[in-house]
């Protein structure tokens, strides 16, 4: 006896069934695929810790964007009788300059599973391959910026005359008070060149972030009489703000800091490295890089009748760059 009514969970409305058009695989599984998508998205979502630390900037069109940087102005005491606009003295001359990023290469994470080897498995494998998708994106998206930024702290100003980034070497920064002084140093260097007070972040290592809660610095930092009740835990092994500074531990910052990146990688329109093998931290504040977003994360998958399996690509289109350098601070050991 045949069954008239099926329930299809993987048809958009459950029309069509097993009739024509309806009963390839693409429209059986329509849905199911968006749930692949949406792992890959949250992974890379959960997994960068760059993405909300900078600007960003999203076009519909073209290779590259240009990003408006303008200049100061200037004060002057008024002479009673003169006129502002053209006694001179008065009128003050803003500069402008730009800063063009370009569009990297389409940055792809891609697998193919064979659907029979897929069924044979006792285990949902799609979820773990999402997670490796997205996490393959978000790895290098993190390594880039985590880049650039030292880079922002090394370049000179945007704006002619302007301030340009800012370079420390320090002693004793194999110590977690050695690096808690190097970041006092470097909000007082932000703060002698007008860089907002908000949105600053130091990116280290996990190695050097336990170095610092670790260390009788660390501990006061922690402590209700001198950083207060929400910056963080000894008992949990948080510490949330150094000087000012969103403290950012991150494993991608291991591929970055302490390691000289002589090449870039095909298909990067952008520099991203360098020689970073002294470098312990960067610290910065929003404003020193930027991306331009062409193409945002996006998931296709698709079956192959010839292959009998599924290939699926997770993808992106977009590059970064150097904005206002003074908003960059590179903490090293030595000159490399």
């Amino acid at each position: 006896m045949a069954v008239t009514s099926v329930s299809f969970g993987g048809q958009v409305n459950g029309v069509g069934g097993l009739a024509a058009p309806f009963n390839t695989f693409a429209a059986q599984n329509e849905l199911f695929l968006k749930v692949f998508a949406g792992e890959v998205l949250q992974t890379f979502e959960t997994t960068t810790v760059m993405k909300d630390k900078h600007m960003v900037r999203t076009i519909t069109s073209g290779k590259s964007a240009q990003f408006p940087v303008t200049g100061t102005a200037t004060a002057a005491y008024h002479t009673p009788g003169q006129d502002l606009a053209s006694d001179p003295g008065y009128l003050s001359a803003i500069k402008h300059a730009e800063r063009v990023i370009n569009v990297d290469s389409l940055l792809t994470s891609s697998t193919f599973v064979d659907k029979l080897d897929e069924m044979k498995n006792h285990y949902d494998v799609r979820s773990i391959y999402s997670t490796e998708l997205g996490r393959a994106l978000a790895n290098q998206y993190d390594k880039n910026l985590i880049g650039l930024a030292i880079l922002a702290a090394r370049a000179s100003a945007t704006i002619t005359g302007g301030p340009a980034g800012t370079i420390l070497t320090p002693n004793a920064l194999y110590t977690g008070a050695g690096i808690i002084n190097a970041l006092y140093l470097a909000a007082a260097a932000m703060d002698e060149k007008n860089v907002p007070s908000e949105d600053r972040f130091a990116v280290v290592t996990p190695s050097t972030y336990w170095t610092i809660v670790n260390s009788t610095g660390g501990l006061a930092l922690v402590d209700r009489d001198f950083g207060g009740e929400s910056n963080g835990s000894y008992y949990d092994g948080k510490l949330l703000k150094v000087a000012g500074f969103a403290l950012v531990k991150s494993n991608n910052a291991a591929s970055v800091l302490n390691t000289n990146i002589a090449t870039g990688v095909s298909g990067q329109n952008n520099t991203y490295h360098g020689n970073f093998s002294t470098t312990t931290c960067v610290a910065f504040q929003k404003g020193a890089i930027g991306t331009v977003k062409l193409m945002d994360l996006a998931m296709e998958t698709d079956y192959d009748i010839r292959l009998q399996g599924n290939l699926m690509v997770a993808k992106y289109a977009m590059g970064s760059g150097i904005l206002r350098p003074e908003c960059a601070v590179e903490i090293r050991t030595a000159n490399p």
